[in-house]
């Protein structure tokens, strides 16, 4: 296969910009690291009009899916954990370029620091399931169970990922087969959840305890780098912290964060007046 590709990737190793080409064929016939292609062809590039460009090739009755990836999406990826794939293609593709040997400082580099971005890769994952843990509580009070086991099965998802995240590792396709060595307690949380001869109802009550004490306990930990962030300066409007650039990556869900720090008092409020008689901006504060 790699004969066949190789015109491909060495006309773009010409290129001063390029920094190195990934192989990763295919092993199984379902194949979700592969995108169920026969193999993807990874090429790292210094800089380009877009962040990432992909093309997609046939030939002898295969398919290849070419991916082009700037350097700054490549480390945003890795710092925020969240492309999967990409973990898994550094980690096990097959290096055929590497200028200055870029590829390998960078394997080296994740080795090395395993706990690269996990502040904010934690805070991330927090609030991810802070928000599904929220929505399963409302589905199951408004007695829609099948709604809430779904809530709560993602919810469990985010806790496997956050425990791997915490371990200083990042979290793969195969996230429950990792959890199973990394955090026994929440794979055993799931497989009751999943497996148990209890009733729905029961099994929900079951995992909404365990949630809400891995939430108040992991919360100090996860609330590190969005406290670390807003204490750059005195107060924050709402807007303000959706404009901030590293507090962007939290996306919908930093609202439901910053509201629950604010609930356990992490954050207080500050009211400034407005032109209304008893209406009031709403600012946050790092406590103090």
């Amino acid at each position: 296969m790699e004969h066949i590709l190789r015109p491909i990737y060495q006309e773009r190793a010409g290129d001063p910009n390029t920094l190195g080409a990934i192989l990763v064929e295919k092993v199984d016939e379902l194949s979700p690291t592969t995108d169920n292609f026969d193999s993807v062809l990874l090429l790292l590039v210094k800089e380009a009009e877009l962040p990432i460009f992909t093309k997609h090739y046939t030939y002898n009755n295969r398919i290849t899916a070419m991916h082009i990836i700037t350097e700054a999406q490549l480390r945003k990826w890795l710092l925020l954990a969240t492309n999967k794939k990409l973990v898994d293609w550094l980690y096990n593709g097959r290096v055929v370029f590497d200028r200055n040997e870029f590829v390998s400082t960078l394997r080296k580099e994740l080795k090395d620091n395993p706990y690269y971005g996990r502040s904010i890769k934690m805070g991330i994952e927090f609030s991810k399931l802070l928000r599904r843990y929220q929505e399963g509580r409302v589905s199951f009070e408004q007695k829609n169970f099948f709604d809430a086991y779904h809530h709560m099965s993602e919810s469990l998802l985010h806790l496997a990922r956050l425990s791997i995240i915490e371990e200083g590792n990042y979290p793969e396709l195969m996230v429950w087969n990792q959890v199973r060595y990394f955090n026994a307690e929440v794979y055993r949380l799931n497989e009751e959840f999943i497996m148990s001869s209890e009733s729905i109802e029961q099994r929900l009550e079951l995992v909404f305890l365990a949630t809400e004490f891995m939430l108040n306990s992991k919360m100090e930990e996860c609330s590190v780098h969005i406290l670390r962030v807003m204490e750059e300066q005195t107060n924050w409007s709402i807007q303000q912290l959706h404009e901030q650039e590293e507090l962007k990556n939290y996306s919908i869900n930093l609202e439901v964060f910053i509201e629950y720090l604010v609930d356990k008092g992490y954050i207080d409020i500050e009211r400034l007046e407005t032109k209304t008689p008893n209406v009031y901006h709403r600012y946050y504060v790092v406590h103090g």
